[in-house]
């Protein structure tokens, strides 16, 4: 089955668009892609900003930038550019304070910020770098400063725990043993039934400690006040991916285990009516044009031997085993391009060749943003 192609050019030339989603597992070039759709965008005259997620150094670099942090910093472009581009790097702690910081009265706030719990919950709970991508990307788009945000989704163990990441945060801290936790000791009527919660306080104070109890009870004490904002805030921006001015971008590699990811993703999308621009299959093995992608994987091969046989012509000999192992790999991509699409019936795709070197600097992410748009 034959898919359509993805129309890159038209996506960021729409003015409707206002948001683009780099999805898909880690290690397929979500980030790059991102850079290189935000750069292409400024030069056909968007505003743009980049949020990236953990870039490479390099990367940086390649934007003009010695480092990339939590606020929007201008890359240089040349003079003329009709647009402009602004690229960051999520701080997840540092997003998470300052939506405390803005919900909380100061003294709340410090409070919550000062703790323990609090400080271990906004660096390192399973979720948090998704919900807080999820609310810089809030942030951003209520500011009005970019008529294009392209967020570059966090790197993580399933592409889908970018849209599942606050809703799990916030049952955790509106769950049931995070209450219990905090819950005051009993009294009067309820000192039987104290007796019993004393217990199983003790017990757990045993198994977490003491001291991780009683910060435990203090944050949520101290975050109570601010938790529903956290889940208004969330849930609006759940909406806004859910918004005609959304467009996901799923990012794969030809092979078998990240095509699956991204045909998981796909479907996802689809249940949860969010849209779904097309899907970018990176670092593929075209076959050159010219006579010379006709022939065959098994025709150079016959040939290649028939030659090394004859004890002539080696360096035609290796060309030949070069472009047969070519052919192969181009069919193998081929056909796993093709069962994803023949999963997916509509869904547009842009292929990007392999480069033999990372990018490194503005003219790279030129190149990759114009093979974007020559699409499949």
């Amino acid at each position: 089955m034959s898919a359509g192609r993805l129309d890159v050019d038209a996506l960021l030339d729409d003015p409707a668009t206002r948001i683009v989603v780099c999805c898909g597992a880690g290690g397929v070039g979500k980030t790059t892609t991102a850079a290189a759709l935000g750069l292409r965008a400024a030069e056909r005259g968007r505003n743009a900003v980049v949020i990236t997620v953990d870039p490479a150094r390099r990367l940086a670099q390649s934007m003009g930038l010695d480092s990339l942090d939590n606020t929007p910093s201008l890359v240089p472009l040349p003079e003329g550019t009709p647009g402009s581009m602004h690229a960051m790097m999520l701080d997840m702690k540092r997003t998470f304070d300052e939506v405390v910081e803005e919900h909380a009265d100061p003294e709340r706030a410090r409070q919550i910020l000062g703790n323990p719990f609090y400080q271990t919950l906004s660096t390192s709970f399973s979720g948090t770098q998704e919900y807080m991508a999820m609310e810089k990307l809030g942030q951003l788009r209520q500011s009005g400063e970019w008529d294009l945000i392209v967020v570059d989704t966090p790197p993580s163990r399933s592409a889908l725990d970018f849209l599942d990441a606050p809703k799990r945060l916030g049952r955790f801290l509106d769950g049931r043993l995070v209450k219990f936790l905090s819950a005051p000791a009993p009294s009067g009527a309820f000192k039987l039934l104290g007796a019993g919660v004393g217990l199983v306080t003790s017990v757990l104070g045993k198994i977490l400690g003491a001291q991780l109890l009683n910060d435990l009870r203090a944050f949520v004490a101290a975050f109570d006040t601010v938790f529903g904002g956290f889940q208004e805030r969330a849930e609006r921006t759940y909406r806004l991916l859910q918004a005609p001015g959304t467009a996901f971008v799923v990012v794969a590699v030809p092979e078998a285990d990240a095509l699956r990811e991204a045909s998981y993703f796909m479907r996802r999308l689809a249940t949860d009516a969010m849209p779904l621009a097309g899907l970018v299959v990176n670092r593929t093995h075209p076959l050159p044009a010219g006579a010379g992608a006709r022939l065959d994987a098994g025709a150079a091969t016959a040939a290649a031997e028939a030659l090394e046989a004859a004890g002539s012509h080696p360096g035609a000999s290796a060309a030949l085993r070069l472009h047969a192992d070519l052919v192969r790999t181009h069919l193998r991509e081929r056909g796993l391009r093709e069962r994803t699409v023949s999963a997916h019936p509509g869904v547009r795709v842009a292929e990007v060749p392999a480069l033999p070197e990372d990018v490194h600097d503005l003219e790279g992410l030129r190149g990759i943003g114009a093979a974007l748009a020559r699409g499949a």
